[in-house]
């Protein structure tokens, strides 16, 4: 959410819309305008404005908290092929799932949505679904070509994951240096619990995490 941000507010300095003066509202803390102005916008299909309005209803910015809002305007967004508003209606599903078995199968929907527009943040949390059979088949190995995927596009979170499953996982062929590479890169990408897993393997497996 906060690279979304900090990209309105660069296309704010560069020159002033309607769209850019309602970021600047918001970033100014008034919430109230910024959400009356977003929702004009969004009424005239601003893909953008649509995802900003969602938001601001989901955590409740110039508005209390509105569920339904909130995913009416993301899957606006959504159907327009924003990215993130697909990704965020897959969090929202798989929230769910908890309480409502027939929501991962949502969550599947708007992953896929989100993976076909390169997040990927998606790829990862459809593949926790595949591992853990929410809403699917139970099937580490599409979960791997998913967690391949995100961890080529830099997804640090998928590099751990992948790590994990190539040093310990019983149902994958395990692959000690692959693990080693993907943990070292989710660490140096600020993953903090790849650490661990780096101490571990290379307790276990010394030969692998010798330069």
């Amino acid at each position: 959410m906060k690279y979304i941000w900090i990209q309105l507010l660069l296309l704010s300095i560069l020159y002033a819309t309607p769209f850019t003066e309602a970021v600047e509202q918001y970033n100014k803390g008034k919430y109230s305008q910024a959400l009356t102005a977003f929702k004009t916008l969004a009424k005239a299909g601003n893909v953008r404005a649509q995802y900003n309005v969602g938001m601001m209803y989901a955590l409740g910015k110039g508005t209390t908290m509105h569920e339904r809002e909130a995913l009416k305007w993301y899957e606006k967004a959504a159907k327009q092929k924003h990215g993130i508003s697909a990704y965020n209606l897959g969090q929202y599903y798989q929230a769910k799932g908890e309480k409502d078995p027939h929501a991962y199968t949502k969550a599947k929907y708007w992953y896929e949505k989100a993976i076909a527009l390169k997040v990927g943040e998606a790829y990862n949390n459809l593949a926790i679904l595949y591992i853990k059979g929410l809403g699917v088949p139970k099937d580490k190995h599409k979960a791997m070509e998913l967690l391949a995927k995100a961890a080529a596009l830099d997804n640090s979170i998928a590099q751990l994951n992948i790590g994990v499953l190539y040093a310990w996982d019983k149902e994958i062929v395990n692959d000690k240096m692959k693990a080693f590479e993907n943990l070292k890169k989710s660490l140096s990408a600020g993953q903090s619990k790849a650490s661990n897993y780096l101490d571990r393997l290379c307790k276990e497996s010394a030969w692998v995490c010798k330069d």
